[in-house]
């Protein structure tokens, strides 16, 4: 069984410290917290330093409630789906995330997980399931790669293609963990 507490530390792992570059659109970050979602966890505005002055423990509690129990993810039961869309909730929004599930499960995709979504989960096999959220994740990453031709630092190449190589790394770290 996977906890989420499990969950918290292989995320924390996998988006290390500080970092504040000119090609991220989630700006100044830090152990996977943006400065946005720090703003709204504060209810105020948030600066980079503040950012940077983040503990991990409450990064824990961001997670756990903006990312977990906030969105509904933890209501899966199935560890590896419950483990992926965290994930993908941290990465790309917790409302993306649960569109993702929503597509797979064939219900109408609009980012709240209720009563709907919750009662479909149980109508695919688990495994199935799991690899067509991943099939979603993948499919939004190649939109973002595509859709955005941004280039903030200048070097020549889009900002999301520079990201593109650990974001499937990361996808595909997490689809050999499933296997």
């Amino acid at each position: 069984m996977i906890t989420d507490e499990q969950i918290i530390d292989a995320i924390l792992e996998r988006e290390g410290g500080y970092t504040n570059r000119a090609d991220d659109p989630g700006g100044p970050t830090n152990h996977g917290i943006t400065q946005q979602r720090l703003a709204e966890w504060r209810c105020r505005p948030i600066t980079a330093e503040e950012v940077r002055d983040l503990g991990v423990e409450e990064a824990r509690t961001i997670y756990r409630h903006a990312y977990i129990q906030g969105p509904g993810l933890g209501k899966i039961q199935d560890d590896n789906l419950r483990a992926l869309l965290v994930d993908c909730a941290v990465l790309h929004g917790p409302r993306n995330a649960v569109r993702f599930l929503q597509r797979a499960l064939g219900v109408a995709d609009d980012g709240a997980f209720g009563d709907v979504t919750m009662g479909a989960l149980w109508r695919l096999d688990r495994r199935r399931l799991l690899w067509l959220v991943f099939a979603e994740r993948v499919m939004f990453l190649g939109r973002i790669i595509t859709d955005n031709l941004t280039d903030a630092d200048r070097d020549g190449i889009p900002d999301n293609a520079e990201f593109a190589k650990g974001w499937f790394a990361r996808v595909g770290a997490m689809m050999k963990g499933a296997a």
